[in-house]
């Protein structure tokens, strides 16, 4: 299994910034895809910033020229840094994962995980 562990949210005011970090681990071959998603309630999961498969990253909208998305391939480890943040920011941000995984006798299966989710909030 591989399993996603985020840190980093947390109150702060309108105008701050928050580093969102994303760790995976596990029976890890390869991560294809990594990336960041949020959700308020009531409201359906939606992408805030990706690494995709063919190796660009995607942004919402809302987001693009506020958030940064980084990754440190080594530890299997995605960041968001979030900078300008207004209070509609405001949500559960969940890491994804996808890519392969090992199985028994070495072979190997596609998995897609997800963390248990971060709750940033952004208000004064």
């Amino acid at each position: 299994q591989v399993q996603l562990v985020e840190s980093g949210g947390g109150l702060v005011q309108p105008g701050g910034s928050l580093r969102l970090s994303c760790a995976a681990s596990g029976s890890i071959f390869s991560i294809n895809a990594m990336g960041w998603y949020r959700q308020t309630p009531g409201k359906p999961r939606e992408l805030v910033a990706a690494f995709t498969s063919g190796g660009s990253t995607n942004y919402a909208d809302s987001v693009k020229g506020r958030f940064t998305i980084s990754r440190d391939n080594a530890k299997n480890t995605v960041y968001l840094q979030m900078n300008s943040l207004k209070p509609e920011d405001t949500a559960v941000y969940y890491c994804n994962a996808e890519g392969l995984r090992y199985i028994t006798g070495g072979r190997r299966t596609d998995f897609s995980s997800w963390g248990q989710g971060t709750q940033v909030t952004v208000s004064s």
